[in-house]
């Protein structure tokens, strides 16, 4: 006998899976139970796939999970890591079915740490801003011409050497006084407010250029403490902040008058273009020279215009003179014009002055020619009136029922007063009425014919 056939089957109902179904049966409740969330771990085993997919593990000292970061992901990540690299991850728990193994989705990546700093740099960036310190009311427009440029920054810096190429090619006779500082570790954020306040007290130049070149989040943290921002909006001169690359901003972007995407920037945006001025110069130069050549030519024109009206004061006299001649002449002739123009017109006035009689002689026969017309509209239209009711009245006759029964004709109708037009509505027996052109009669039908 075979010991399988002593072991009883408890749960009879129970159905079969297949490991695929399984494994689906798996992605699906932990997907549902467990949410999206943040995962903090050491990356070994990293992989990049042809197809662009990072794929990788996540690991504390006692246990590791397989971790996946897809193409559409992982292009929007700001590094690549590394095996060894601490990082965090925003990832969703899932099941990868065909081999049954856990691991998680990661929909982003950051260095571990960056996001509690980046806490700490909203809550700051909060406070700092509720003070007024990032106020744009605030800011300061910066000097066109400086006579001398500051820099905050260290002298080992590659932002120092950006900054010194820009300033040589734009303008090369520009002092430049550095006031040098660390601007990454411990204790350099106290450094670098030292010497913003130290820049400020001895005011040597017309504006301070804050920089330093591109980092993570944690080099760039010294530019995010309370007392930088405090010492650059309490600077007696503009402060133009150039820190980092062109997508980092610090605390002292916001505190200072002007942020530059880069120090090079800064540089350009703090100093005037020497090549641009002189090329405006020149325009200018030659703006003049062109006005003062018309303003000559225009004031010799005037001066030929003026000696051409110059005449003695002999020819003059004689001018008016004449002129006074002429306006005698033009006022007889005027004036005996006017005068036959008057009598002219007093001889049509008179033509046309009417006497009373003759008015009132004009209007009545108006008022005659009116009469007649009146009376033989009056006649016209009562003719015409009297034939339209002729007309009228005989068809009105024509149409009227009791001519048709004047004629010998007579009108059946039932009891209830409806008209007989069709035999057919009548049986034997039934009572009629039939109105006559002189009275009415009461009948009784014997019979019905059908035409």
């Amino acid at each position: 006998m075979d010991l399988l056939d002593d072991i009883p089957d408890s749960t009879p109902g129970l159905p079969v899976l297949t490991v695929s179904e399984l494994n689906r049966m798996a992605r699906r409740a932990l997907e549902s139970q467990l949410p999206l969330l943040w995962v903090e771990g050491e990356v070994s085993n990293f992989m990049r796939a042809a197809s662009g997919h990072w794929y990788f593990s996540l690991k504390d000292a006692s246990a590791q999970v397989r971790c996946v970061m897809f193409r559409g992901r992982n292009q929007f990540a700001d590094f690549t890591p590394a095996n060894g690299d601490h990082v965090e991850i925003r990832a969703l728990p899932s099941l990868y079915e065909a081999r049954g193994e856990f691991q998680l989705g990661a929909e982003a990546i950051r260095r571990a740490g960056a996001g509690r700093l980046y806490e700490t740099f909203l809550k700051l960036k909060a406070k700092l801003d509720a003070e007024g310190l990032f106020d744009p009311v605030k800011k300061r427009a910066l000097p066109r011409f400086p006579r001398v440029l500051g820099i905050v920054t260290s002298p080992q810096a590659a932002a120092l050497h950006d900054v010194l190429t820009a300033l040589s090619r734009r303008m090369p006779g520009l002092p430049v006084i550095l006031y040098p500082t660390p601007v990454q570790g411990a204790g350099a954020g106290a450094q670098i407010a030292a010497a913003i306040r130290t820049a400020g007290a001895r005011a040597e130049c017309d504006v301070l250029l804050v920089c330093r070149g591109g980092g993570s989040l944690e080099d760039l943290w010294a530019f995010n403490g309370e007392a930088v921002v405090r010492a650059i909006a309490a600077s007696p001169m503009p402060v133009v902040s150039g820190v980092g690359h062109e997508t980092d901003f610090t605390l002292a972007d916001f505190a200072a008058d002007l942020r530059a995407p880069t120090p090079t920037a800064a540089a350009e945006l703090a100093s005037p273009a020497r090549q641009e001025l002189l090329q405006q110069l020149g325009h200018l130069a030659r703006q003049l020279q062109h006005h003062l050549a018309n303003r000559q030519h225009s004031e010799m024109q005037r001066l030929d215009y003026l000696a051409r009206r110059l005449v003695h004061p002999a020819e003059q006299l004689r001018r008016r003179q004449t002129d006074l001649h002429q306006l005698a002449q033009r006022l007889r002739q005027a004036s005996g014009t006017r005068l036959t123009t008057e009598h002219l017109r007093i001889a049509r006035l008179n033509q046309r002055l009417v006497t009373p009689i003759h008015v009132i002689q004009r209007e009545q026969q108006r008022l005659d020619a009116l009469n007649m017309r009146a009376r033989r509209a009056v006649q016209g239209g009562f003719g015409q009136r009297q034939l339209n009711l002729a007309r009228l009245a005989s068809s009105l006759d024509h149409l009227n029922p009791e001519g048709v029964l004047a004629r010998g004709y007579s009108i059946v109708q039932l009891e209830n007063g409806a008209v007989v037009q069709n035999a057919a509505a009548l049986d034997a027996g039934d009572k009629i009425d039939i109105r006559f052109h002189r009275g009415q009669a009461r009948a009784k039908v014997e019979s019905t014919t059908q035409d």
